[in-house]
């Protein structure tokens, strides 16, 4: 896989800087994945000092990503996958090679992979709402696909059901990979030679709009992961691997911080969402909120400018549509759904920051901060928010809770994605 950033052109590159946002955890398989690129931890200081890697050098380890997904893991049931599409090695490949290829973008320039980065949690850490072709702004933040064959609703608002169905609403979005249309996409992959023979394997058919949704979902089904510190402490009867303080904060967890009433932890294994859509008031809060006329913008360690709101209109997508975000009722135009979000899941979470629909919240503890005051009030708001007073050692504990989620396989996920091959490179 390659860095984004290194195939955005100039206005591109100029609207990165004005969103991007770098995150990084401490824990400590997190510490082990590959970086991309440029490491720009600590980029605000003047005293910044680039930790670049070279792309040449930076290579992974192919998996079995089809024995994985067959594998148990611990913490997690095993998947359900269609019957109309079952997993094959063939159909995997193929899925792994569109997802890393730029081609599928109307311009060369984007693949799924630049908002979903593997060694950031298949998640973007740089950007509140992602950035597509020719630094077209969305509204929204590129949620992880980890463990998204467990999802019935995909979206934030939950508007498609099927990993099948859903590859294509971000190939064809003006403001993501900007496709004029399906038969745009299964025309050029037609033309690719590197494709040549690789559907006829999979599906013994040619590309088509249903066999290019297979392989992308096949692929995305994979990527499964659990056995995380926590799934071995619970699950696993390891009594000893979660600190007093874990322990402590999942005691909140299922109790006074009332987190597991949407994300849920069974008996046998834990999803950790209940994959439905619930109001918070974030939502509500966003819509409803005056803009200020200049934003504070970084262009390069320690030096900022205060950008005219006008500006950065001008290369984002219509105001008026990105304000009003209304969640689930811009799919059922129902009153009832409004500025409702589908829960994510926590597994993986110290990875994916930032956090919520539209990445306002840049950390655990601002998610923690919100959820404690009891969200914000509106007449829709969810009758499961309400104010917590946590005390300040029960909100860090919290934290290092949620720090414990991440599955014993995120490294291997993502050197495999490393592995791939990425199709413009000859």
């Amino acid at each position: 896989m390659i860095a984004a950033s290194s195939f955005l052109n100039t206005q591109s590159r100029v609207f990165f800087a004005l969103l991007a946002v770098v995150y990084f955890t401490t824990d400590a398989i997190a510490n082990r994945l590959p970086r991309s690129g440029d490491v720009r931890d600590g980029y605000e200081s003047t005293n910044y000092v680039t930790r670049s890697e070279s792309l040449k050098e930076r290579a992974g380890t192919a998996i079995d990503l089809y024995e994985a997904a067959n594998t148990p893991q611990l913490g997690i049931p095993p998947t359900t996958h269609s019957l109309d599409n079952p997993l094959n090695r063939a159909g995997i490949e193929l899925g792994r090679r569109l997802f890393f290829d730029r081609r599928l973008s109307i311009n060369d320039t984007m693949s799924c992979a630049i908002c979903h980065v593997p060694e950031m949690g298949f998640a973007h850490n740089e950007l509140e709402i992602s950035v597509g072709v020719e630094g077209r702004s969305a509204r929204r933040n590129a949620p992880t696909i980890l463990n998204v064959a467990y999802k019935n609703m995909l979206f934030h608002d939950g508007r498609e059901t099927t990993l099948e169905n859903q590859v294509w609403i971000p190939m064809l979005a003006r403001n993501e990979m900007a496709n004029p249309s399906i038969g745009y996409v299964i025309q050029k992959l037609n033309n690719l030679k590197d494709y040549d023979g690789l559907f006829e394997k999979a599906f013994n058919r040619s590309a088509s709009m249903e066999t290019i949704g297979m392989a992308l979902a096949q692929y995305q089904r994979t990527l499964i992961s659990a056995n995380s510190r926590f799934d071995r402490w619970y699950y696993g009867g390891e009594k000893d691997l979660l600190t007093e303080q874990e322990q402590l904060g999942f005691e909140i967890f299922m109790g006074k911080g009332m987190c597991s009433t949407c994300h849920l932890v069974g008996e046998e294994y834990a999803l950790f969402t209940d994959n439905l859509l619930h109001n918070t008031g974030f939502g509500y809060d966003i819509a409803m909120a005056s803009e200020p006329p200049t934003y504070r913008v970084q262009l390069a360690p320690g030096t900022f400018v205060d950008v005219k709101k006008e500006l950065i209109d001008s290369v984002s997508q219509d105001r008026g549509i990105k304000r009003n975000d209304l969640g689930r009722y811009e799919v059922t135009e129902n009153p009832d759904d409004l500025w409702k979000y589908l829960t994510p899941t926590l597994r993986n979470i110290a990875l994916t920051a930032p956090y919520m629909h539209n990445g306002k919240l840049a950390s655990l503890e601002e998610v923690i901060e919100f959820y404690d005051q009891g969200g914000i009030a509106n007449m829709r708001l969810s009758p499961l928010i309400k104010k917590l007073a946590l005390q300040p050692d029960e909100k860090t504990a919290l934290v290092s809770f949620l720090k414990t989620l991440t599955g014993a396989n995120v490294v291997e996920l993502a050197g495999d994605a490393f592995a791939a091959p990425v199709g413009d490179v000859q």
